[in-house]
């Protein structure tokens, strides 16, 4: 079996709608609670599920002895809509691998991967 979890996955789609964005620290959401984060601003420390104006903080002020630049925390909104089609997408490819996938959430899945690789002569 293989556990598929597709990390910052709301952010990883805004960057496929707006490449523009993908080196500048965002994150989903708002002021009062982030989704998600993009790996940039993850090092600033801006984390899933932290107040917004938190993380703007950590980026504008960044901690001592960082080698980082203050930056401005941008934020995009949910895009649902967008989402479910990605996941759409994403679990379609997985059906290559396993045709009875088991969806675990917007982002997550299970696939057991033993047929796919005894018919293409892969081991583990």
């Amino acid at each position: 079996y293989i556990h598929v979890d597709m990390d910052m996955f709301f952010a990883a789609v805004e960057v496929l709608i707006d490449p523009s964005i993908k080196d500048a620290p965002f994150a989903v959401g708002g002021m009062s609670m982030i989704s998600t984060a993009n790996y940039v601003a993850r090092k600033y420390g801006v984390r899933s599920a932290m107040p917004g104006f938190i993380g703007k903080h950590l980026c504008l002020h960044p901690a001592p002895g960082s080698t980082l630049p203050a930056a401005e925390l941008r934020f995009v909104g949910h895009g649902f809509d967008k989402y479910t089609m990605v996941s759409r997408q994403c679990k379609e490819l997985f059906k290559a691998f396993d045709p009875h996938i088991q969806a675990a959430g917007i982002d997550e899945a299970y696939l057991d991967i033993t047929d796919y690789m005894v018919q293409h002569t892969l081991t583990a």
